[in-house]
């Protein structure tokens, strides 16, 4: 069984600041590490490698420094790692990257068929959980957001349990598919000392947007369909009154005349 986990490069704080005039995020400087979310992506990978004697390969988009999270992944488990790295990338919205991530997984599906592909349900740089779905539509393979277990494997299907607003879903999806977890799915393992020599070791295969075959008008700042119209910090309005009183029957009595004086009941 071959599993591809799709990994992103996020700032490690969540005091980022945003480049005013193109609304993208300013990452220099910003110390940066594995999108939390993709931990457990990543996680429930190498544990259907391990119980299916397959092998897991992981793939992300970003600049130089994003190989950091590949050999991470290798500390974690992983076999190979491929990097989409090329300025016709930047500034892609998850429309452009979705698309330029299918293309690469096109490109790694030819040379070795991939059965699964594990996303973690969002990034905490901006929450969309829009790339698995949208990766499964580029490529035309079933997909199941929210997956909380892996209840079986099979080999030719995987069932799955996904959250709801109503509950839970129980679903077959047959291979090729793509899944988003959220953290319940599992615990991220640490890192072995076997793991971290071999990330040291680990050869990161880099593709540019030609290497994928991806078609330029639809990556990039300029070609994406989204548009940040304006974008600022909300101000914070510290303004609240504090009810006294000797005791909570007097409390109560003064809260319920401040909430007529200002008719609010």
């Amino acid at each position: 069984m071959h599993v591809l986990a799709c990994v992103k490069q996020t700032p490690k704080s969540d005091n980022v600041k945003i480049d005013p005039v193109t609304g993208c995020l300013i990452r220099s400087g910003a110390e940066s590490a594995m999108n939390p979310f993709d931990e457990y992506a990543l996680e429930e990978a190498v544990v259907l490698k391990e119980q299916t004697g397959g092998r897991v390969s992981v793939i992300t988009m970003g600049p130089p420094a994003a190989e950091n999270v590949l050999r991470d992944s290798i500390a974690r488990g992983a076999d190979k790692v491929y990097q989409l790295g090329d300025m016709a990338f930047a500034g892609s919205d998850t429309w452009s990257t979705s698309y330029a991530l299918a293309k690469g997984v096109e490109k790694i599906n030819a040379e070795d068929k991939i059965d699964l592909i594990i996303c973690g349900k969002q990034t905490n740089d901006s929450d969309t959980g829009h790339i698995g779905p949208q990766i499964s539509a580029w490529l035309n393979w079933p997909n199941a957001a929210f997956v909380k277990k892996i209840v079986s494997v099979n080999e030719k299907s995987i069932t799955v349990e996904r959250l709801t607003e109503a509950g839970t879903d129980v679903l077959e999806l047959p291979f090729p598919c793509v899944i988003s977890v959220v953290k319940e799915i599992s615990n991220p393992r640490v890192r072995s000392v076997k793991g971290r020599m071999a990330a040291k070791r680990a050869e990161v295969t880099k593709w540019t947007a030609d290497d994928i075959g991806a078609d330029k008008n639809k990556l990039g700042v300029k070609n994406c369909p989204t548009r940040v119209v304006k974008s600022f910090s909300p101000q914070r309005c510290t303004n609240a009154v504090v009810v006294e009183g000797a005791n909570g029957k007097e409390k109560a009595a003064k809260l319920v005349e401040l909430l007529k004086e200002n008719k609010y009941i």
